[in-house]
């Protein structure tokens, strides 16, 4: 007999059932299994006007069984250069790091997870971070990436743009 669904995941399905009912604009949201609420994928149209522009990029969110209390991480599978963005994937950005004080002191407790975000804030979140004309290179998860952007910011956007192509090919093959 299966066992009924704890809270976290009640709460899980809450949110997936809304954006099911209720898409929001720049990126779709889904179970990677419909029997699993703690592995979603994740489309995000590349935001207009922005170095993203017509790509598709996947990812994914994997939440903890402590969802909502601690964080999911979040990775894209879609090849990305970006400061803030793992060579792996994985997204750097402070609404996904856990809640209390940042021991480098780069983040305010304000500014990390807390268990008010959603789904919904936690990818308007990634696609502000996208829709910036100049990252944040302060504590890069990329630093290659960063110091391009420092050093080179031409080359910086070619690179991106190149990415984005290459994940409007991939979309469509």
């Amino acid at each position: 007999m299966a066992s009924a669904p704890s809270g976290n995941a009640l709460l899980l399905k809450r949110q997936l059932n809304e954006l099911r009912k209720h898409p929001v604009d720049g990126f779709s949201a889904g179970l990677k299994d419909e029997s699993n609420l703690y592995e979603w994928e994740i489309m995000i149209i590349g935001p207009n006007d922005t170095l993203y522009e017509g790509g598709f990029l996947r990812a994914e969110l994997i939440f903890p069984p402590e969802y909502p209390l601690l964080p999911p991480k979040m990775k894209f599978l879609t090849k990305m250069w970006h400061p803030n963005i793992y060579d792996d994937g994985g997204v750097c950005i402070s609404i996904l790091h856990a809640p209390g004080t940042d021991e480098w002191g780069y983040e305010d407790a304000g500014e990390r997870w807390m268990p008010v975000h959603t789904v919904e804030s936690i990818l308007l979140s990634v696609i502000s971070l996208l829709s910036s004309d100049t990252p944040n290179c302060d504590s890069p998860a990329n630093v290659d990436a960063a110091k391009q952007v420092r050093e080179d910011i031409k080359a910086y956007r070619k690179k991106v743009r190149q990415l984005v192509r290459q994940s409007a090919e991939e979309a469509y093959d």
